[in-house]
């Protein structure tokens, strides 16, 4: 289930959906079900400024939401996300319902006090089954914070590929978006339109977007945690938003082995239930001090555990371990890998290509980061989409594309 927060001249409603990948129109039938505005009177958009239309004129300005087939994924709203909504006409809108309670109305008993508290306990069993990874695309990311980094500064990345019916994960491909990493933090800045390029790709290859993956530094192996606080605030928001209740968060770091060299050792955990309950409802204190242990989470009220309440959570009643392997999967990782030191050029495609000249051209292709580089000069909603389905599909590359591709490569030579 999907939250939207749909704020008009009324303030800032709620409606909820079964389905993030459903279309403006199908979102329209919605507000007209949960709030009672008729679908053909709705203007709806992602830009706040359509509050501030006085005319039918200003508001045909605004068109990221006009076409009824327009994806609320490919406009990346997400759980929690804003939408706008103009609308024609008067509505009643409910005020809140209002329970008497206490001595003057209805007496509280010992269940209902039970039910207000939140009961925190440990959850034995993961959605997932099971996650595997792509061996050249994990080795691509581990050689980087091993190899460039040395793990002295945290780096994450968003894992995509397929969930089965059974709950198993199969991870193709990792894209890293810009970010800075400290030994202690990892912040991502999040670009929107990278992010539509990214979903419009792993959408033509039939995959979506299954996990979170960072890495802990050296300096963090000395501390007695499994995750961070701050490491589960951030594995909590990228879970909530995902929807997705086989969500993944993978951690890489070094672990001394019993010869006393280090090891790249990869785990892998679902956040829990509660966990992500907690996270939606805003219980979690997101507010971190200097001094504060690393190793328990703080809520705002108090929580139930075992038989104490308590504003302090050990962490790790949070994670759910999850079974990891390993696969060969369809793409292919050998290109430069986006927002990392040194910017990716087109005289990387050329290098590339000429490496690959021996096989088909789709399988020279068949590597996301060159999918992502050569989106920027593609027409989003139908070159990229075609794109990435030849390289799923193992298809020849129609002869118009491959033309532009080498000649995009030549111009760099």
């Amino acid at each position: 289930m999907v939250m939207l927060r749909i704020r008009s001249r009324d303030g800032l409603e709620r409606v909820t959906v079964d389905n993030p990948h459903i279309n403006v129109s199908q979102l329209k039938a919605i507000i007209q079900s949960q709030l009672q505005i008729p679908s053909h009177n709705q203007t709806l958009s992602t830009n706040q400024n359509l509050l501030l239309s006085k005319t039918h004129d200003d508001l045909s300005r605004f068109v990221d939401m006009a076409d009824p087939n327009t994806t609320l994924s490919s406009l990346n709203l997400s759980h929690g996300s804003i939408v706008f909504l103009a609308y024609d006409g008067e509505r009643t809108v409910s005020g809140p319902v209002v329970n008497p309670a206490g001595s003057f109305g209805r007496k509280m008993t010992m269940d209902d006090l039970i039910a207000k508290q939140m009961r925190v306990s440990r959850q034995e069993n993961p959605h997932c089954e099971l996650v595997s990874f792509d061996r050249d695309c994990a080795n691509a990311f581990q050689h980087y914070v091993n190899d460039a980094l040395a793990f002295a500064v945290k780096r994450g990345g968003f894992m995509y590929g397929t969930v089965s019916e059974e709950g198993k994960v199969e991870v193709d491909f990792i894209y890293e978006p810009p970010q800075q990493g400290t030994e202690e933090n990892l912040l991502l800045f999040r670009d929107p339109e990278e992010e539509k390029i990214v979903e419009a790709i792993a959408a033509g290859l039939g995959m979506r977007r299954v996990g979170f993956i960072f890495t802990q530094t050296i300096s963090q192996d000395k501390k007695d945690y499994t995750l961070s606080y701050r490491e589960v605030l951030q594995a909590a928001e990228f879970h909530a938003e995902s929807g997705l209740k086989e969500w993944v968060t993978a951690v890489v770091k070094l672990e001394v082995n019993e010869d006393g060299a280090a090891d790249v050792h990869f785990e892998a955990f679902q956040m829990s239930d509660v966990c992500i309950k907690l996270f939606k409802e805003g219980w979690f204190e997101t507010e971190i001090g200097e001094d504060a242990d690393p190793k328990l989470s703080k809520m705002k009220k108090d929580v139930v555990v075992g038989v104490k309440d308590t504003k302090e959570v050990d962490n790790d009643f949070f994670l759910v371990v999850v079974k990891i392997a390993d696969h060969q999967g369809p793409l292919s990782s050998t290109f430069p890998i986006e927002n990392r030191n040194t910017p990716v050029t087109m005289r990387a495609l050329k290098t590339h290509l000429d490496r690959a000249k021996n096989l088909p051209f789709v399988k020279q292709i068949s590597d996301f980061h060159v999918l992502l580089l050569l989106a920027r000069y593609l027409d989003l909603n139908a070159d990229v989409p075609a794109l990435a389905h030849c390289v799923h599909t193992e298809s020849p590359v129609p002869e118009g594309y491959k033309l532009l591709i080498e000649s995009l490569a030549s111009a760099s030579a």
